[in-house]
């Protein structure tokens, strides 16, 4: 409650306030939260980005493998798309640190998504490359999907699987840092 008396409602000099001084005051902790939110979003749309890779890589996998269409029509995959199937973990592990702020599943999930998705990435693109090169220099291609040169279908999955991972991982890091930058100023207090 505020009072009537006293050396601030009388006016003593150097004790009035215009309200000036609340204002940074009441900025300081919101950002925080602005911040966190904003990376949260994006890593939700990130995501399901990468469910959505996740998604095409496994049905391919699954029509060949159960031959539920021709070989013709859809290539046998390549041996990158097997280990990259485990890539969900990382998706999974992060979405389930989102909620209450885990900071231990979203470290997991950074690292997971390191060795399951980007290391089978960057094996695709050198188990790939001498086909590639062959399909490049001499115009043959011998894998096709949907009528479309495999190498050339899966490398363009590649591009974009390893944009949206490394945005993944970039906002990952932020949302990390904010996250250990409001702990470490709870601490304090």
């Amino acid at each position: 409650m505020t009072s009537r008396a006293g050396a601030r409602a009388a006016g003593a000099p150097g004790t009035r306030s215009d309200g000036n001084d609340f204002k940074p005051k009441e900025r300081v902790g919101p950002s925080h939260y602005q911040m966190s939110a904003s990376f949260r979003s994006e890593i939700r749309r990130l995501t399901l980005v990468q469910l959505l890779i996740w998604l095409l890589v496994a049905t391919q996998v699954a029509v060949t493998h159960l031959d539920l269409v021709s070989h013709d029509l859809v290539a046998m995959p390549y041996q990158w798309e097997y280990p990259y199937l485990l890539s969900i973990v990382p998706s999974l592990l992060g979405a389930l640190a989102l909620p209450r702020n885990n900071i231990s599943y979203l470290v997991i999930s950074m690292i997971s998504a390191g060795l399951f998705s980007v290391a089978p990435l960057i094996f695709g693109a050198m188990e790939m490359f001498p086909v590639a090169q062959q399909l490049y220099r001499h115009g043959k291609a011998y894998r096709f999907i949907f009528g479309f040169s495999a190498v050339s279908v899966m490398y363009l999955v590649m591009v974009v699987a390893v944009q949206v991972h490394a945005w993944h991982l970039y906002y990952s890091k932020k949302l990390l840092d904010a996250w250990f930058d409001s702990t470490q100023e709870k601490k304090k207090k």
